[in-house]
């Protein structure tokens, strides 16, 4: 900060001296005379101004002069390369003058331009970690990959460059599609620098897409000890890799250590509802109810959802539909204020036969928040009170349009998945799914669908499909609870509008 303010000053002044001096010359008569010894000499103006050219450009040789001589004595001193670098300091000024005109020319987009600066810079300086590396990004911008390749693979040879080779030529073979190579570069240039945020979630990224939940979970275990990642993200995403190992284990049909890795994913992320129902289920093949029951109330309590609801049910499968609703007010007291709950009692109350107790637990859903399902069983409540077609019916073609409810839907891309997954299967995200609402989504009947005879209101027909069928005294099935969506399906094909057309064939016109 001084020496630029004291450089400022200096300029100043002598900016001043020149104006001052040659104002003193276009004034004096005669020009400047100058005596050396007994001789006289007088300048004209022009003159004057020549001569003092003239000797600027003399002090300016003599000074590079005696650097000159000074590079010399050092080199008869001992100091061998004094010379050569008191000629090679030109050279290096010119080579990071055209340096800097390729960064610049780079950090403008100029491609084809950076790449001849950097070249420029090449034949000056000695320094081809910055020079290849220039070159290396101009090529690219330009498109010219084959340049760019043989470039990073001359960087590779640079311990000091090597992480930077390595990561460009993992980004090309990304884009080009080869995401095997691609894969087997991320783990170098992680294995080099694991603390690199971009090239870990990379190769995580691309681990996770392969499968490799094994290995996604080691890069994971790496990348928490290096501190790119925060600890409870950590956990998060580790319980999803387990749980996502655990399902493949269980494929390959090792029961037992699938079990092992479902209660392990739970006790990572107790709210992640897919390690919830596989753990419970692990206990209840195991014969432990009691565990299952306390996984499944935990995970309630973190976040209610409709498969925690089955797999709670699913514990006591035979049980009567009051033992059954008995047994879930314990499950209702984790979250009683939330709709999910409201919405499970009431279905509930429903195989109960119990219609006036389904509304209260319904509560006011059906006006503040209509769902498909909200509506599906105010609808069966209207009818198992005895209420007329014509009220049922408005409840149903109420029920066609509305939104589904909560879904999964991945919070990159925003698309909606049928089910759990660890990776989108739109944009290949990991762990990017969540259970929410789904914004301008209606609700959307399709057939074949089963349900609970007491919701539709009458019998269902015998089917023969090779799935188990809802009992006749109405209990819930094993493994699920009534899906009253149902309802949109079956009953509006069995009640005819007024003017003879079904409220299905009213939705598809």
């Amino acid at each position: 900060m001084l020496w630029s303010l004291l450089k400022f000053v200096i300029f100043i002044g002598l900016i001043a001296l020149l104006t001052i001096g040659a104002g003193w010359l276009m004034e004096a008569e005669g020009g400047l005379r100058i005596s050396v010894a007994d001789r006289e000499f007088t300048l004209q103006p022009l003159q004057a101004v020549i001569a003092v050219v003239l000797l600027l450009i003399a002090v300016w040789v003599v000074l590079k002069l005696l650097g000159l001589l000074s590079a010399l004595v050092r080199f008869l001193n001992g100091d061998e390369t004094a010379v050569s670098r008191w000629f090679d300091r030109n050279r290096e000024r010119r080579g990071f003058d055209a340096l800097a005109d390729a960064m610049m020319a780079l950090a403008a987009g100029e491609g084809r331009v950076a790449m001849a600066k950097s070249a420029r810079a090449e034949r000056y300086l000695d320094r081809p970690e910055l020079t290849n590396l220039l070159s290396a990004q101009a090529a690219e911008m330009s498109g010219d990959t084959r340049k760019a390749e043989e470039v990073y693979k001359r960087l590779l040879s640079d311990d000091r460059t090597r992480f930077v080779a390595v990561r460009g030529l993992m980004k090309q073979r990304l884009d080009a599609g080869e995401t095997y190579v691609a894969l087997k570069l991320a783990e170098k240039a992680f294995a080099l620098k694991p603390k690199h945020m971009e090239t870990g979630d990379t190769l995580l990224r691309l681990q996770t897409n392969k499968g490799d939940w094994e290995g996604a979970r080691d890069t994971l275990g790496k990348k928490l000890k290096a501190g790119a990642v925060p600890r409870d993200v950590h956990r998060r995403r580790d319980a999803v890799l387990a749980l996502s190992e655990a399902e493949d284990i269980f494929a390959d049909g090792k029961t037992i250590d699938a079990r092992e890795q479902a209660i392990e994913a739970n006790r990572l992320s107790p709210d992640l509802i897919p390690a919830a129902v596989m753990a419970a289920q692990s206990y209840i093949a195991q014969g432990q109810p009691k565990y299952a029951d306390r996984v499944l109330r935990k995970a309630w309590a973190a976040k209610p959802h409709p498969d925690l609801a089955a797999t709670f049910a699913s514990i006591a499968p035979d049980e009567t539909p009051e033992a059954r609703l008995k047994r879930f007010k314990r499950l209702e007291k984790e979250r009683p204020d939330h709709a999910e709950t409201a919405l499970t009692m009431a279905e509930l109350n429903l195989s109960a036969e119990d219609f006036p107790a389904a509304r209260k637990a319904l509560g006011d859903l059906a006006d503040t928040a209509p769902t498909a399902r909200s509506l599906s069983i105010m609808a069966a409540v209207t009818r198992g009170e005895g209420a007329d077609d014509a009220v049922v019916r408005g409840w149903l073609t109420r029920a066609l349009s509305a939104p589904r409810g909560p879904q999964w839907i991945c919070e990159n891309c925003h698309s909606i998945q049928g089910a759990w997954a660890p990776v989108c299967d739109n944009c290949a995200g990991f762990d990017t799914l969540s259970w929410r609402d789904a914004p301008g989504e209606t609700a959307v009947a399709s057939g074949g669908v089963d349900m609970v005879p007491l919701l539709a209101g009458r019998d269902e027909p015998e089917k023969d499909d090779g799935k188990r069928t809802e009992p006749p005294n109405g209990t819930l099935p094993n493994v699920e609870l009534p899906k009253t969506e149902a309802l949109i399906l079956s009953d509006a094909n069995a009640i005819e509008e007024p003017n003879g057309s079904s409220s299905a064939q009213k939705a598809d016109t």
